[in-house]
C-alpha cells in the first residue's frame, strides 16, 4: 500500500508556512524547522559559554556541540564525526578545501570542473591556475543537458588530481549518477568533490554508498540556519594542512578557525530528528534503525515531490511557448522539483513579476550557475524562470501558481 505524506503534520513543523505565502524559491533557501529554531534558542539560553572548561555549563555546551557533529555525521552516513567540517557557507568551505588541498598539488597538475555547477564548486578550483594548476571544463551534453561520462573520460589524464561536480544542478534539477562518476574518477587515481547543495533537501545523503572524497551542502537550504557542512574522507582530511593555529593539529577543528558555530551545531540535531519523526509517524509498526528511518523519511519526501513536479511539468509541457530547461518528466529517479523554464516571447523576469502580486515566491536569473546559462545562450533572456519546491509545498499551491501562469504565458 502506498503511504501518502501527512502534509498537515509536515507543515506544522514549519511555522512560517502559516502566513499563507507560497514559498517556491526553496533552492535559494528553505523555511526553517521549529525543532531547529528551538534548539538554537535552547543552546543560547541555557549553555551559551565557551567550551572546554571544567564547570558544569561548559561541559553541557561541549556535549551539545559534539552531539551536533555526531548527528550530522550519522545523517550523511559518514564513518566518523571527525569527517564533518562545519562553517558559514558551502562557498567558504569549498574555498578552504581548495586552498588547503592545493598545498598537496604541483604545477602541471590538473583539475576538472563541471560547467553545470554553481560557481561555488568552480571558482575555488579555477583560482588555482595562479599556482600553475591546469583547470579543464567538463561541458554539459547539449542534447541531454547532462554531464556525459565518456566526455569526462576523455578529459582525465595521469595528471588529473580532482574532479569537481554537482549532485544536482540548481538550474536543471536533474540527478547526476555520482557513484558512477566517483568510480570512474577513482579508477584514474583522482579525487572527487561533490556540490550537494541542490540534492540535500530532497534525498538522503550516504557518502559511503556514493564513495565520494568530499561532499558539501548548506543547511539553510535543508530547513536550518545559514550554515554549512563539508564531508571529507578522514584519511584525506588528516593529510591536508589546516588553516587554524599551528598548535591545533588534529581533526576537523584544523579547518574551523574560531571554531564551529556552537548554537547552530546543536540546532541542526533537529533536522535528523524531524526526518526520523516522519518515518515513525508513517511506519509506526516497523522497527527501523536510525539510518533506515532517514532513508524511509526521504522516500516519503521523494514520492510527494514527484507529484508536485508532475503537476507543474504537465502544465508547462502543454504550452508550446515554453521550453523546460532540464528533464521534462517528473520521474523521482531522474529529477527533483526544481523546475526551470524559458518562454519564447518573454524575458524570464516578466514571468516572475506576474506572480509576485499573488504572494507566490518564484525567481528568475542565473542562480550563480553563470557558465551553464551562458552555454545555454540564455543570458539575454535574463536566465531562466525557476520554480523550486520541497516537500512542504502542496498540490493546491502548485495549482495556484499554474492559474497565474495560465493567464500570463502565451500558448
Amino acid at each position: 500500500m502506498t503511504v501518502s505524506l501527512d502534509l498537515d503534520f509536515v507543515r506544522r513543523q514549519f511555522p512560517a508556512l502559516a502566513d499563507g505565502y507560497v514559498y517556491m524559491d526553496n533552492a535559494g533557501g528553505s523555511q526553517t524547522l521549529k525543532s531547529v529554531v528551538d534548539r538554537i534558542g535552547e543552546y543560547l539560553l541555557t549553555s551559551d559559554v565557551q567550551l572546554g572548561a571544567t564547570y558544569r555549563v561548559s561541559q553541557t555546551a561541549g556535549e551539545r556541540v559534539a552531539a551536533g557533529e555526531a548527528a550530522m555525521a550519522r545523517y550523511i552516513n559518514a564513518v566518523d564525526p571527525g569527517e564533518v567540517v562545519m562553517g558559514s557557507s558551502t562557498s567558504l568551505l569549498l574555498k578552504i578545501l581548495s586552498w588547503t588541498l592545493s598545498q598537496k598539488f604541483r604545477a602541471g597538475d590538473e583539475i576538472i570542473v563541471c560547467h553545470g555547477d554553481h560557481e561555488a564548486n568552480i571558482a575555488p578550483w579555477q583560482d588555482l591556475t595562479a599556482k600553475g594548476i591546469a583547470v579543464k571544463s567538463w561541458l554539459m551534453d547539449p542534447e541531454t543537458l547532462e554531464p556525459d561520462l565518456d566526455d569526462l573520460e576523455k578529459l582525465i589524464t595521469p595528471r588529473t588530481r580532482l574532479v569537481a561536480v554537482h549532485h544536482i544542478s540548481n538550474i536543471l534539477g536533474t540527478i547526476n549518477p555520482i557513484r558512477k562518476i566517483a568510480d570512474l574518477v577513482h579508477r584514474h587515481g583522482a579525487l572527487i568533490c561533490v556540490d550537494g547543495v541542490a540534492y540535500a533537501p530532497h534525498r538522503a545523503i550516504d557518502v559511503q554508498a556514493m564513495d565520494v572524497d568530499f561532499y558539501a551542502f548548506s543547511f539553510y537550504k535543508v530547513y536550518g540556519p545559514h550554515y554549512a557542512l563539508l564531508y571529507a574522507r578522514k584519511e584525506l582530511l588528516d593529510q591536508i594542512p589546516g588553516i587554524n593555529f599551528d598548535f591545533i593539529d588534529k581533526g576537523a577543528y584544523r579547518f574551523q578557525p574560531g571554531n564551529v558555530n556552537f548554537e547552530f551545531a546543536w540546532g541542526m540535531t533537529g533536522l535528523p530528528d524531524y526526518i526520523k519523526q516522519l518515518a515513525a509517524r508513517h511506519f509506526p509498526d516497523e522497527d527501523l534503525s536510525e539510518r533506515q528511518s532517514i532513508e524511509r523519511g526521504f522516500d516519503l519526501i521523494a514520492a510527494h515531490e514527484e507529484q508536485l513536479s508532475a503537476r507543474l511539468l504537465d502544465f508547462l509541457n502543454s504550452r508550446q511557448s515554453v521550453r523546460i530547461i532540464g528533464h521534462p518528466s517528473a520521474d523521482r529517479n531522474k529529477r527533483v522539483p526544481t523546475v526551470s523554464f524559458v518562454v519564447d516571447s518573454m524575458n524570464s523576469d516578466t514571468v516572475t513579476l506576474a506572480t509576485d502580486p499573488h504572494n507566490i515566491g518564484i525567481r528568475f536569473g542565473d542562480f550563480y550557475a553563470k557558465r551553464l546559462i551562458a552555454d545555454l545562450g540564455l543570458i539575454q533572456k535574463q536566465g531562466v524562470v525557476r520554480v523550486s519546491m520541497v516537500h512542504y509545498n502542496t498540490l493546491e499551491e502548485v495549482d495556484r501558481l499554474i492559474e497565474i501562469l495560465d493567464r500570463t504565458l502565451p500558448e
